[in-house]
């Protein structure tokens, strides 16, 4: 496996590369990609989520919360992750005074792991080589057809296995589907939201199932 500066054991805490990595078959680059992605798609995650509660939508916030959950698993943001489960969980109870009173602390601690999360990202890049651009979606490309059916088959059983056909064959497909989607597909998956991630399968331009 490649390996990335681990930094010091206290941003370990708050996000773990070789977790990351290991959801990536070691794929440096890609990680590397994914974690730009992170930063420039997520970094104000939790004020669309304190708008959406200011908004009283907790449907909105809810979604955000769920999202930012997947989005931080796949890099091995484990702070994030943990605090934006709980958070979707909070967002779910009855709106009541004891929900309300886990929510703002919630969203709080949210905020200081994610400023943690997105500066260590931020020098982790910073120390790196910028990895090399990967190439644009090519879904239509020889061979690529039946490892995207085979993908949709394994999601539309709610197979476990899906997961390792993400995992072993990233590269192919973040170069198939580009980064983003690749992203949001495995971030699904790996919440066993299989249903979204084969909706989101279907959703990608020249994929044909």
């Amino acid at each position: 496996m490649n390996s990335l500066p681990a930094g010091d054991a206290s941003a370990l805490c708050t996000l773990n590369v070789e977790e990351g990595l290991e959801r990536l078959m070691g794929d440096r680059a890609l990680y590397l990609h994914i974690l730009q992605r992170f930063q420039h798609d997520h970094g104000a995650a939790t004020a669309t989520i304190g708008r959406a509660l200011a908004a009283a939508d907790m449907a909105a916030a809810r979604a955000a919360a769920h999202t930012l959950k997947g989005a931080a698993g796949m890099i091995g943001a484990q702070a994030v992750y943990q605090l934006a489960a709980a958070l979707e969980v909070a967002l779910a109870l009855p709106p009541t005074d004891t929900a309300s009173d886990l929510t703002s602390p919630l969203l709080a601690q949210l905020e200081l792991a994610m400023q943690a999360t997105l500066a260590m990202s931020g020098a982790l890049s910073a120390r790196l080589p910028a990895p090399a651009p990967l190439p644009l979606a090519t879904a239509a490309a020889p061979g690529k057809p039946a490892l995207l059916r085979h993908l949709a088959q394994l999601l539309n059983d709610g197979d476990g296995a899906a997961i390792d056909v993400l995992e072993q064959s990233a590269t192919t497909l973040a170069g198939s589907l580009g980064v983003p989607a690749y992203q949001a597909i495995a971030a699904a998956a790996h919440e066993f939201d299989f249903e979204l991630a084969l909706a989101l399968l279907s959703s990608q331009p020249g994929v044909k199932l």
